[in-house]
């Protein structure tokens, strides 16, 4: 017969150990933690990112601005000059590219321009 012995000793218990994390590990950690306000922030733009671009005026009125044609070697410095002699050039274009929404300063020949009425006498 096989004999099968039994032992009463009891099994000291297991060390708690602490958590470690590496510094990647805290990285993921709180870009995890950041992701929901992350994604909140994003949604806010992209939907409310064209409200600012609505908008219910009627524009300039009529009346404020004059439009000139622009000539085959014409730029908008040659212009603003041309319009108000003795204003800042840099002012003067600074305006008429705002006031036809140019998104440079570059114009081509044919091309219709607003000059604001102050200056619309000039040319």
């Amino acid at each position: 017969m096989t004999a099968i012995s039994f032992s009463s000793t009891v099994a000291a218990p297991a060390r708690a150990t602490r958590l470690r994390l590496t510094v990647r590990g805290r990285r993921v950690l709180a870009m995890l933690a950041a992701l929901p306000a992350l994604l909140a922030l994003g949604a806010a733009v992209v939907l409310g990112g064209g409200a600012a671009l609505a908008s219910r005026d009627d524009g300039a009125p009529v009346d404020s601005f004059e439009t000139v044609l622009v000539s085959a070697g014409d730029t908008l410095w040659s212009i603003a000059e041309e319009v108000a002699p003795g204003h800042d050039p840099r002012d003067v274009v600074d305006q008429i590219a705002r006031l036809n929404a140019l998104p440079g300063v570059s114009v081509q020949a044919g091309q219709r321009l607003a000059i604001p009425a102050q200056y619309a006498d000039g040319r």
